[in-house]
């Protein structure tokens, strides 16, 4: 079965739109990542001066602060993971873009050739 240029025209269109979903999405991720991020980073160092002023080991006082903030810690690091999620999504439709691209070129060559 041979493509059309009018198939290609509608997954590039189908396309078009995935590529706006899949940026909101990225772009959403992106702030609840440095949100998190921020939250964890204050919390630790809160934690890290609350404990200056006793004689432990700086490697005691960083453990104590990662337990005291693990909440902060899981979420900074589940919305890393989300965040890296969304941009394979963004670069896997942005290959399929090219691809269909290709196919469209080929597709037009093929017709004015016939």
């Amino acid at each position: 079965m041979a493509i059309t240029p009018q198939q290609v025209e509608e997954r590039l269109l189908a396309l078009s739109k995935e590529i706006d979903t899949a940026h909101a999405f990225l772009e959403k991720a992106e702030y609840e990542y440095h949100d998190a991020k921020t939250d964890y980073e204050l919390k630790m160092a809160k934690e890290r001066l609350s404990l200056a002023d006793t004689k432990m080991r700086v490697q005691d006082v960083q453990d104590i602060a990662l337990t005291h903030t693990q909440l902060e810690y899981k979420k900074v690091n589940t919305a890393e993971a989300t965040v890296k999620s969304a941009r394979a999504n963004a670069t896997r439709i942005r290959t399929q873009v090219d691809i269909a691209r290709s196919v469209g070129t080929s597709v037009r060559t093929e017709y004015s050739v016939s």
